[in-house]
């Protein structure tokens, strides 16, 4: 038993420092890389110190369509977290709270769509959003990015409704209080934590999609910041400094609001597992 104990206190840390060092050697190499020049970064050592901190890239690229690709990836994120949090919570209380005929293979219904691969609607979608007019503009990817993103916030906020008291539901239904007040007066203010996990774990997801901004814009005004790289490669070469200054600065923003969200969204994911 004395050994077991000995051995977990040792293992731990060692783990941690793995784990560690598999998630931040990649970014400092990305960060280092990013500031040395196109022949160093060819004729060095991979993982050599720039001969000097070279900011030259970081400068082409804000000079760029960078500030362009920002804009449009704050616009779409922002209204897409928007309409996904006001859906999926009114969706949440209704599967949580509100008794109706088929509501669990509904909700059922709804869960199955986590596991749907998204490539396999990137067809239909994209001959829906051309007929509809939407092609290559910021618009064309709030539908697919709130569509997709459904299912499992409408999953966290159900378990995190589950867990509110039925008791104040039940005082306001005394005060004659209907549905739309107590959502609005009771539930939304006390999911609050699931409300912020839901908005941090999809604006962190949608904030790197690629594969719809992808498909559904082609002109630089109307693209957001996964597909800023391009601009820094060609046919037969690539600006490798640029391309990672590119994802340094598209990084930065998800790092802050992870560093500042984790907790939260950890507490989300795990909502409901537990009974107490």
């Amino acid at each position: 038993m004395v050994l077991a104990t000995a051995g977990r206190r040792v293992a731990v840390p060692v783990l941690g420092l793995f784990w560690l060092a598999v998630t931040t050697l990649p970014f400092i190499f990305m960060v280092l890389t990013s500031l040395k020049t196109q022949q160093e970064t060819f004729t060095g050592a991979v993982w050599a110190l720039p001969e000097r901190f070279n900011l030259g890239n970081y400068a082409d690229v804000l000079s760029g369509n960078f500030l362009v690709y920002l804009r449009n990836s704050v616009m779409v994120v922002t209204l897409s977290v928007a309409l996904i949090l006001l859906i999926a919570s009114m969706a949440a209380y209704a599967f949580a709270r509100l008794r109706f005929s088929f509501d669990g293979p509904l909700f059922g219904l709804v869960v199955a769509g986590m596991v749907v691969p998204i490539h396999i609607t990137l067809v239909p979608i994209y001959l829906m959003t051309r007929d509809m007019g939407l092609y290559d503009t910021p618009f064309a990817l709030v539908g697919p990015y709130v569509a997709t993103s459904l299912p499992v916030s409408i999953f966290i906020l159900t378990e995190f409704m589950r867990q509110i008291p039925k008791e104040l539901e039940e005082a306001a239904l005394l005060d004659g209080c209907g549905p739309f007040v107590i959502f609005g007066r009771i539930f939304l203010p006390l999911s609050g934590p699931g409300l912020s996990t839901v908005a941090i774990y999809n604006a962190i997801m949608l904030w790197n999609e690629f594969i719809f901004a992808y498909v559904l814009t082609s002109s630089t005004n109307n693209r957001t910041l996964p597909l800023a790289v391009w601009d820094y490669q060609g046919q037969y070469t690539a600006n490798i400094p640029a391309i990672l200054a590119v994802v340094t600065l598209t990084s930065l923003p998800l790092i802050v609001a992870y560093a500042f969200g984790q907790e939260r969204i950890v507490k989300g994911m795990m909502a409901g597992s537990l009974k107490g």
